[in-house]
């Protein structure tokens, strides 16, 4: 089968194109024809091999799995002995953090973090779901236990996990505000949000305005200008960023905590689960909300699509399409 390999850390240069064995599932696992993938920040990640205490992980040197793609659309080819919820010809989603594999024409998975695809939704669309909407909700619901009537504030409301918060956070009932660039102002509005701000023209930390709970998905600022804008009893939830502001929140949010009354939080690692996938299906189905795909690219443009990726100028996300 061809599949995009990389043997060393790098820029998008060190992804090729190769033809590799096709993979055969265990008793446990259930083999996906792949017909498309969602690029993440963990594939950017493990790529570049920064920072680098991941690579006490995933190697040190060079990569101890080689095959990207952990966001996979497809159909089932084949089931191990002991799998009973899918069958061959299901199409499926899932979220394959923990064995990647999916920037190829099949990979194996666990049924674990599976779930079938809404019929109306496309691959390309439903493979943006597992790890960006996925940490939106966790992010959201379970992190920040947003409520009905409260409001929120997405900063970094124009990426893939951005576009798919503003949508849940007003599914929730929320009152949404959301911080993104002027080129992605009507993108956010489009999408339900109440309120926008444009960050090269206003500055949300100093407008006075106070919020139940602030969602940082990109970008920096200091946990001072966050914990500014929180109402009492508010929280502050990491979902993102820079490196600083993700290791700020781990490292000085529980003393910031201390405090007062508002609550500085980090996501840590996104829990991948089945049920979560089915809450989404639910959304998606009902039209409460919809995948932001920016671009399609096939599987042989990978690198052209991670130079992309990393350009900073993706609204949603972008997919590689396998025929």
């Amino acid at each position: 089968m061809k599949a995009i390999v990389y043997t060393e850390y790098g820029s998008p240069e060190v992804l090729r194109l190769q033809e590799v064995e096709k993979p055969t599932p265990s008793a446990d696992e259930v083999l996906v024809k792949v017909h498309a993938v969602s690029l993440t920040k963990g594939d950017r990640y493990l790529m570049r091999g920064t920072p680098f205490l991941l690579r006490m992980e995933s190697g040190l040197r060079r990569p101890k799995k080689q095959i990207l793609g952990m966001d996979i659309a497809g159909t089932v080819e084949a089931v191990g002995a002991n799998i009973t919820q899918f069958k061959v010809g299901d199409a499926v989603y899932l979220d394959n953090t923990k064995n990647l594999g999916g920037l190829a024409e099949y990979v194996c998975a666990s049924p674990q973090t599976m779930a079938l695809k809404p019929a109306s939704i496309s691959f390309e669309e439903v493979s943006t779901v597992p790890s960006a909407a996925i940490t939106a909700l966790q992010g959201l619901r379970d992190y920040g236990a947003l409520c009905a009537g409260q409001s929120v504030l997405i900063v970094g409301a124009s990426g893939g996990v951005g576009t798919y918060a503003v949508q849940i956070a007003k599914s929730l009932g929320a009152t949404v505000t959301a911080v993104c660039s002027t080129r992605h102002l009507d993108k956010a509005r489009a999408l339900g949000a109440d309120a926008v701000i444009d960050y090269t023209q206003e500055d949300f930390a100093r407008s006075g305005k106070r919020y139940d709970l602030v969602l940082a998905v990109n970008g920096f600022r200091s946990l001072g200008d966050y914990r500014r804008v929180l109402k009492p009893g508010g929280i502050y939830v990491s979902a993102g960023g820079t490196m600083r502001q993700i290791f700020a929140a781990i490292l000085l949010g529980p003393v910031v905590s201390l405090l007062g009354r508002k609550k500085m939080r980090s996501m840590g690692t996104v829990k991948p689960n089945a049920a979560d996938l089915v809450y989404m299906n639910n959304l998606l189905e009902q039209g409460k909300v919809k995948a932001v795909v920016d671009r399609c690219y096939p599987l042989s443009e990978t690198a052209e699509a991670m130079r992309f990726f990393e350009s900073g100028r993706v609204q949603g996300r972008v997919v590689i399409h396998i025929a």
